[in-house]
């Protein structure tokens, strides 16, 4: 490598905002996109890491409440029937089927636990949709933002060889700038896609989990409620 290039490539600035800029339209605005679905998918892992924090700790203060050995009717009226944790709503759909299936004479109206089941399952979904919300948007963005990066990447070196043809050099003072932009986009890619991927699937088995606290709840509700059926 002569003198001459050498001097040539160390003048060049090869930081991120100067490839930015030097970048052509097409591979600024997939640079921009990948930026805003990683700073989304982050939002995302942001807001539902609290909120599956929240919802553990709920369910933990309503399963200490639930064993407490207070009468279930007792408890049904400190929560109420539209109350804000999961468990709490599971519970509450539960006892309010309950009740409704009382006749005014006191006996059970028939088919009072498959009602009563049904009303806890319906609660559990609502709450899994509520869960899982979003985790969709962290599967896109983890297995679409390296062909977006790529794509960008593509195009960059297509202009980048361009370039190289217009110009009649191949030293590196020429072929270095258009590679390094063009190698960005699929940086960027990746960095858009892999927090995406891993934190999809740690919140994925997380909100498995929490769901499925909530469904062995309901099992060991209705088991006791069947035992008063049967009595």
């Amino acid at each position: 490598m002569d003198t001459q290039t050498l001097a040539a490539a160390q003048e060049i600035d090869f930081s991120m905002l100067a490839l930015f800029a030097r970048a052509t339209l097409t591979v600024k605005l997939v640079m921009i996109v990948l930026l805003i679905m990683s700073v989304w998918s982050w939002a995302i892992i942001i807001q539902k890491h609290i909120a599956f924090k929240l919802a553990r700790r709920e369910a933990s203060l309503f399963d200490r409440a639930f064993w407490s050995g207070e009468p279930l009717d007792e408890l049904f009226e400190k929560t109420g029937s539209q109350p804000d944790g999961a468990s709490e709503k599971v519970f509450a759909s539960g006892m309010m089927e309950w009740r409704r299936s009382h006749r005014q004479d006191g006996k059970l109206i028939a088919g009072a636990q498959s009602r009563i089941d049904r009303s806890m399952d319906v609660a559990i979904n609502k709450e899994a949709e509520h869960l899982q919300k979003g985790l969709g948007v962290l599967a896109t963005v983890g297995s679409t933002s390296p062909f977006i990066g790529l794509f960008g990447t593509i195009v960059g070196i297509t202009n980048a060889f361009e370039q190289i043809a217009i110009s009649q050099n191949t030293n590196l003072a020429v072929v270095a700038p258009g590679i390094a932009e063009a190698l960005l986009a699929t940086g960027i890619g990746l960095v858009a896609a892999i927090p995406a991927v891993i934190f999809y699937n740690k919140l994925n088995a997380d909100s498995e989990r929490i769901l499925g606290g909530y469904e062995a709840f309901a099992d060991e509700f209705s088991t006791i409620l069947s035992r008063q059926l049967d009595a």
